[in-house]
């Protein structure tokens, strides 16, 4: 009388890769250049809302000026939703992106 495995090799395996794969890559928020907004609003707006140093803010600021975007915050893409929510509230055009690897 042979034991029957609880497990089959499949189910194990597929038990394994689940265990190595790789931490999901970390989400953006992205804000967008506009012909709307003065530079002087955007830096306060990246200091009211994350709290960042008027360098920070500023450095951040001109990113979005000259190439057009900047990366203003990145984490879990639930926080980086609420942050592109609150860059909509102030006026500023933002999006979520997940991290290039």
């Amino acid at each position: 009388m042979g034991m029957t495995p609880l497990a089959s090799p499949e189910l194990d395996e597929r038990t394994d890769e689940r265990s190595q794969a790789s931490p999901a890559r970390p989400w953006q928020t992205v804000v967008w250049n506009d012909p709307v907004n003065l530079m002087s609003y955007v830096v306060y707006v990246f200091r009211t809302h994350f709290g960042y140093s008027r360098e920070k803010a500023t450095t951040l600021m001109l990113h979005v000026h000259q190439d057009g975007h900047a990366i203003v915050a990145e984490g879990a893409r639930e926080q980086m939703e609420m942050h592109a929510r609150a860059m909509h509230d102030y006026g500023l055009w933002a999006t979520v992106r997940e991290a290039p690897e």
